[in-house]
């Protein structure tokens, strides 16, 4: 085990590219004062963004609102960040880097889990031809939807680095894989089109991209558990397979342990981010079972259809109310009858169209607060209208979007 086996590759001053890696996509002063590093800069501003917030209300894998044992879309987040820094620290890698990747890698991840984003891919499929993806629409929401508050009362776009972005739309960890190597080419983000399709740009960002997949594994598992999904049969598949790899029992503090020092002992410049075959069969393995008895239980299709119906319902009446230039009026007309449903979206759109909302009582301050990039436009083109609609939905909270469909059916 190599202690530092990647100090030369960690994206500081000294790598051939940092200049690159710490570019943002607007204009950027660093105050003379400052004493966080652009990395540091990023993670702090996740830290303190809306959709982060957002994530502790969001589902991980088992929508249960009322039970505080089980994990949250913000848990696995922290997880994501314990494990990846843990991994990076001992490689000799940037933590900064890293932990900004890992807390950022989930924002704008839809309500309802996986089963939400298997909605808005349906969306997104009938209005656009193409699928919706939870990497690509986290890259979306930092780079054009979440906003923060500078010292002059301004919301602005969060303006993260290059790395940073990189690592959020580039951490699919549901393609096996053995080995992570970052790419060579420091590409335009935008033109990545499929989830895996490349590498992060980072050995930090491989670093987050594996440590995802071991940290909702075990985690998985721990649920399945406390909610009585798993009974004696099924946990007697899982001690086989525990079995079968030579391990003592298969739980979160096995798997992260394990996991963690492999990771650590195999991964070199040669290898490039990895594992031994025994620890990333047995990984491979558990995965397979987690889809087998827990993803796909058929004890969860009540759930899938409730978010489906949900999310439909709120796609659908917002669309119906679609009116051109018109739309934010059209809302508003109806906002006494659905205050969250239409006067929220009506007010979202307001921040990021170009459209004079001063008639309004929320729109009088809108143009001097709201200094954020307007990707809508003037509500013209419905397939805009439409995307807006998608990234209202998607950074929803599960309960936001219960109480918005309640509204929806309380007429």
């Amino acid at each position: 085990m190599s202690k530092n086996a990647l100090l030369s590759q960690a994206a500081v001053e000294t790598h051939e590219h940092y200049s690159t890696l710490t570019s943002r996509v607007r204009p950027f002063s660093e105050h003379p004062e400052e004493i966080r590093s652009p990395f540091m800069r990023d993670y702090t501003k996740i830290l303190h963004s809306l959709a982060y917030r957002r994530l502790k209300h969001k589902t991980q894998v088992f929508f249960n609102v009322s039970n505080d044992h089980i994990c949250t879309r913000i848990e696995h987040v922290s997880h994501v960040d314990s494990v990846s820094s843990i991994i990076a620290a001992y490689l000799g890698l940037n933590t900064e880097l890293t932990r900004a990747i890992a807390i950022g890698h989930d924002l704008g991840h839809a309500p309802f889990g996986h089963q939400g984003e298997f909605i808005l891919k349906k969306f997104s499929k009938k209005h656009f031809g193409k699928n919706f993806w939870h990497e690509q629409n986290g890259l979306r929401f930092v780079d054009h939807i979440e906003l923060l508050e500078n010292s002059r009362l301004q919301c602005k776009n969060l303006n993260l680095t290059y790395a940073v972005r990189d690592g959020i739309i580039c951490h699919c960890g549901e393609i096996d894989e053995n080995q992570l190597f970052p790419r060579k080419e420091l590409m335009d983000l935008s033109q990545i089109t499929s989830p895996g399709e490349v590498q992060p740009a980072t050995w930090e960002g491989c670093v987050v991209k594996l440590s995802d997949k071991i940290s909702y594994l075990g985690r998985d598992i721990a649920d399945a558990i406390t909610l009585g999904l798993l009974g004696d049969k099924e946990l007697a598949v899982l001690s086989r397979v525990a079995n079968f790899h030579g391990a003592e029992a298969i739980n979160t503090t096995v798997i992260i342990n394990e996991m963690i020092m492999d990771v650590c002992q195999h991964s070199s410049i040669e290898k490039g981010i990895t594992m031994s075959p025994e620890h990333m069969a047995l990984l491979n393995d558990i995965k397979k079972y987690n889809y087998e008895y827990i993803y796909e239980n058929q004890r969860l299709a009540p759930f899938r259809r409730y978010a489906d119906l949900i999310l439909t319902e709120i796609f659908n009446a917002l669309y119906e109310r679609y009116d051109g230039k018109n739309t934010i009026c059209a809302l508003e007309q109806e906002s006494h009858i659905y205050p969250l449903l239409m006067g929220e979206f009506a007010h979202w759109l307001g921040k990021y169209s170009t459209l004079d909302a001063s008639a309004f009582s929320w729109g009088e301050r809108m143009e001097t607060r709201y200094v954020n990039e307007k990707i809508y436009g003037d509500l013209s083109d419905e397939k805009v209208y439409v995307q807006a609609i998608l990234d209202y939905l998607s950074g929803m909270t599960d309960g936001y979007a219960i109480r918005v469909f309640e509204e929806l059916i309380s007429v």
